[in-house]
């Protein structure tokens, strides 16, 4: 029974951690871009345009880049981004542009910063509590042995 205990405690410790991790290699995103007329001509400035807009968020659909949504907001971002891009602006002005405009929550990655401290510090703590409770659970103390009382009455007589 122990055996079972610890081996199926063990199992749901490790697929707790492995839903933690992040999935790896990172899946191609789906780009919705679709008109031509949207791609930048050069092609290293419209594989940073990808990149960036990977970072970004959708405001319509919120799980999705603005990459990969077919929205029309997540569109104009594109062509924002890719305009600015053409213009000559850095992705570091990019990013400061559309967080000026959209807050914080346009990053599918937020900032490190006071108010997203604990966002960034859970996954350390709950490790942290997992190992915590692994620890406790594989050195709790064997348990004392059962007292027979009917051996007892046969030592006697």
């Amino acid at each position: 029974m122990k055996n079972f205990r610890s081996s199926a405690l063990l199992s749901f410790f490790l697929l707790a951690l492995l839903a933690g991790l992040p999935c790896w290699p990172v899946a191609p995103i789906a780009l919705a871009v679709t008109e031509p007329q949207e791609l930048l001509a050069d092609p290293r400035l419209e594989s940073e345009a990808e990149r960036i807009g990977a970072q970004l968020r959708c405001l319509v659909c919120q799980n999705e880049s603005i990459e990969e949504s077919e929205a029309p907001l997540a569109r104009d971002l594109r062509r924002a981004v890719r305009e600015q891009l053409r213009e000559g602006r850095s992705e570091k002005q990019i990013m400061a542009w559309m967080q000026a405009r959209y807050g914080d929550f346009i990053r599918l990655t937020p900032p490190f910063s006071r108010l997203t401290a604990l966002l960034w510090a859970t996954p350390l703590l709950a490790l942290m509590g997992g190992l915590f409770l692994a620890r406790r659970f594989w050195t709790r103390p064997a348990e004392p042995p059962t007292l027979d009382p009917l051996a007892e009455q046969g030592d006697d007589d």
